[in-house]
């Protein structure tokens, strides 16, 4: 099968950018090993209700970014959730003037949209080898079928981008700078609760000195009406060093981290336990992308531009798309 670019990441930057390449004018194959698109855009149905997992609100802190999220506010697709979040002290959840935004349905439904605009997508497709030969891309997923491009973009976390293009000869500046980028691993709890919890307002709990930095009742948050279902995170420490546990030790730690919370008389009735190994970039590369100069390959994705998460992987995947529509 070929096209002008593929991109293997159907996350938010694979999204924006395959979007990007088509209103250019440019065919576009999108590759993605999962079950649906969105990546750490995740959202998961438990119980009666549903729990962002992933990612869970962005802010805006550039003008491209906000021309964007203008759009997903006409289409009330989005919506602001508070201006910041309590660190469980005494005093009140700290406002630094940038409104966090949620989604309507779950973080995953922006990723659903930028896919309805995008022609060509694979998912449940794993890619297994990425060569360069006689100046073409070739693409193989691991039931053999074979996609070929002009360009290529290469989104998903850096240590797996690095390990499909094993034999592709970019420079050893460039594969120095990606090797150099590196992520924080996240375990992530989901408890469906009967009764209620105790968190300040705007429903949410944020403070990265605990292990638990981060706990969320999604019903409070606006897309979980009919069940109260908490997320929590854990710090990457933590998670790095127990990442390998049994889940049933770990949802037993998450439990008694969120027995402080809960009121008398809640009880927890079903549990989940998600693990990210790549969730949080910690050092970054300091480009929106690395484009390299000896052969038509674009890298990008939360990793790149020094933001990190939501609007960082938007921005990223916006520039690789208009970076790769000059190669083909």
């Amino acid at each position: 099968m070929d096209t002008d670019v593929i991109i293997v990441g159907a996350g938010l930057s694979g999204l924006v950018a395959a979007r990007e390449l088509q209103a250019s004018g440019k065919d576009v194959i999108v590759l993605d090993k999962g079950r649906s698109v969105g990546g750490r855009l995740a959202t998961r149905r438990i119980g009666e209700g549903i729990a962002d997992h992933g990612a869970q609100f962005f802010t805006v802190r550039t003008e491209a970014f906000q021309k964007q999220v203008e759009q997903w506010l006409d289409d009330e697709l989005v919506y602001i959730w508070g201006h910041g979040w309590s660190d469980g002290s005494v005093k009140r959840s700290t406002n630094d003037g940038h409104p966090r935004y949620v989604v309507h349905g779950g973080m995953n439904a922006i990723a659903k949209k930028l896919a309805k605009e995008v022609d060509n997508i694979h998912v449940d497709t794993k890619v297994s080898t990425i060569e360069w030969d006689d100046n073409v891309w070739v693409v193989t997923d691991t039931h053999g079928q074979r996609f070929t491009s002009k360009a290529l973009i290469m989104t998903p976390p850096v240590p797996q981008t690095l390990a499909l293009i094993e034999g592709v000869a970019i420079s050893v500046e460039e594969k120095s700078a990606l090797e150099r980028i590196e992520y924080g691993p996240c375990l992530c709890g989901l408890f469906v609760i009967e009764g209620d919890i105790n968190l300040p307002e705007p429903g949410a709990l944020q403070n990265f000195d605990n292990t638990v930095y981060w706990i969320a009742d999604n019903k409070r948050k606006g897309i979980s009406p009919d069940e109260h279902i908490i997320t929590m995170h854990v710090e990457a420490r933590y998670s790095r060093e127990h990442y390998d546990d049994e889940d049933s030790a770990t949802l037993y730690y998450l439990r008694q981290e969120l027995q402080y919370y809960l009121a008398k008389g809640t009880s927890i009735v079903e549990e989940q336990l998600k693990k990210w190994r790549y969730s949080v970039p910690l050092k970054t590369y300091p480009h929106d992308v690395l484009q390299s100069e000896t052969l038509p390959i674009i890298f990008a994705g939360d990793a790149f531009g020094g933001r990190g998460r939501v609007e960082g992987a938007f921005i990223s995947g916006q520039m690789a798309g208009k970076a790769a529509s000059q190669l083909v």
